[in-house]
């Protein structure tokens, strides 16, 4: 490739990885001088490539929004990204028919250089994932994203029905997908897997978020605490810092004491299953409530006793 067509396609890469850059700096990152950064950018228009010129003190070359979608470059690093990416999130779609992610990674390693799509390959084959997000349809993605962004009301079409939602966020846990927000019908904060919603639409009219609102925050305390049939309050002993650092944050709310260690603050369906994961923690503790998980407690404890008593090699 000749010198002058090499520095067109870095004159878009830059530009791509930019928004307005100034075209001063275009000349001293390509080499050149003013003059010929404009002959790369009439070229980059002849390519039908919209390139805007931006004039005034803070002026310079950007390219236009619309228009016809100039070719994508990456990076080898971004390269290897992208693909890892879309490869660890097909391992979880569901087998059949080649969805948007296969079609993706089939065009992205279609052109990558021959030594980068040979690594990225082995990679991609040596490499497994035992979670990642479900991929969402794409777009209802990008139609509730688009009323969170415009703080526009949706109505959705949920397993439960319809709803309006005045949509916060979107957050990804777990492998799911989820949107956090004021449902009209229940006057509530409420949150709905993406995989449960066939269709989104955005509503006239705009809200206002409450100030401090964390969509990540309510979506982890939801799935701790309020999905549960059983609150559990439990003495760790140990300090905070270590407890967060050993605790997934599904876990439960952790609170420092003020005479010392931390309480634990969860949920619990089955208390029995809490019972067994208490006794699997590196620290001492004490159950506070509710009784029922002491009692469950005590019936693991006799059960661990019996066991070991099987297990003694006899006399």
């Amino acid at each position: 490739m000749s010198r002058p067509a090499t520095r067109v396609l870095a004159l878009l890469e830059i530009l791509q990885d930019r928004g307005l850059v100034p075209a001063d700096e275009l000349a001293r990152r390509l080499g050149v001088d003013a003059r010929a950064v404009r002959r790369y950018v009439t070229a980059l228009r002849d390519m039908d490539i919209p390139v805007e010129s931006v004039r005034g003190r803070y002026g310079g070359y950007r390219l236009a929004r619309g228009g016809r979608l100039p070719p994508l470059m990456f990076a080898d690093d971004e390269a290897v990204a992208v693909a890892v990416a879309l490869a660890t999130g097909k391992q979880h779609e569901q087998v059949g028919e080649p969805g948007p992610t296969d079609r993706a990674l089939v065009k992205l390693n279609r052109v990558l250089p021959a030594h980068l799509r040979r690594r990225v390959t082995a990679l991609i084959a040596a490499t497994s994932a035992t979670a990642g997000p479900l991929t969402p349809e794409p777009h209802l993605a990008l139609t509730l994203a688009a009323a969170v962004h415009a703080r526009h009301a949706v109505r959705i079409e949920h397993t439960r029905g319809v709803r309006e939602v005045d949509p916060y966020g979107l957050v990804v846990h777990a492998r799911r997908w989820y949107l956090v927000g004021h449902d009209h019908l229940r006057a509530a904060i409420r949150m709905y897997r993406l995989d449960r919603i066939s269709g989104a639409a955005e509503l006239p009219g705009t809200f206002t978020p409450p100030d401090g609102f964390d969509p990540v925050t309510h979506v982890l305390r939801t799935l701790t605490l309020g999905a549960w049939t059983h609150r559990t309050e439990v003495w760790l002993d140990t300090d905070l810092d270590t407890a967060r650092d050993q605790l997934p944050a599904t876990f439960g709310d952790l609170h420092a004491c003020p005479d010392g260690g931390v309480l634990l603050v969860s949920g619990a369906e089955n208390l029995p299953a809490m019972a067994r994961i208490l006794t699997g923690l590196p620290w001492p503790f004490t159950v506070r409530n509710p009784p029922a998980l002491v009692a469950a407690l005590a019936e693991h404890v006799t059960a661990l006793t019996l066991a070991v008593a099987r297990s003694r090699p006899a006399p």
